[in-house]
């Protein structure tokens, strides 16, 4: 899994063309990971949202309106190895056009060892 991290205006001050080439850029991106056969889902994360905490029974909510990095999208991926997604994820557009842009690469669990249980792959 591709995590992919920015400061939350990290492309507020792009023109309507800056924009534009990096939506393109991403397009582009996907389209190849697409075609490697390495590309399981991505998507882009809007601002709007909800952060909920507390224990069943004592839920706090409030606005999501992180200020400082905050998730931007993620690209579900299939590589041979760590490796291989590190190489994947440095070719993600956000390291073209923004300075403060970051991936965390990480394996997704799909087995619990201790009891065997297999995390299905679809909903």
């Amino acid at each position: 899994m591709l995590l992919i991290r920015n400061e939350s205006d990290s492309k507020s001050q792009f023109s309507p063309q800056q924009h534009q080439e990096f939506l393109k850029a991403c397009e582009t991106y996907i389209g190849k990971l697409k075609s490697n056969g390495n590309l399981i889902s991505a998507q882009p994360l809007v601002m709007e949202g909800k952060i909920i905490s507390g224990i069943n029974g004592a839920w706090k909510e409030r606005p999501f309106n992180e200020t400082k990095e905050v998730q931007v999208g993620y690209y579900h991926i299939l590589a041979n190895n760590l490796e291989e997604a590190i190489e994947i994820a440095k070719g993600n557009p956000e390291f073209v056009y923004t300075a403060t842009a970051r991936i965390e690469v990480r394996p997704i669990k799909m087995k619990e060892e201790t009891t065997g249980f297999i995390y299905p792959k679809e909903a």
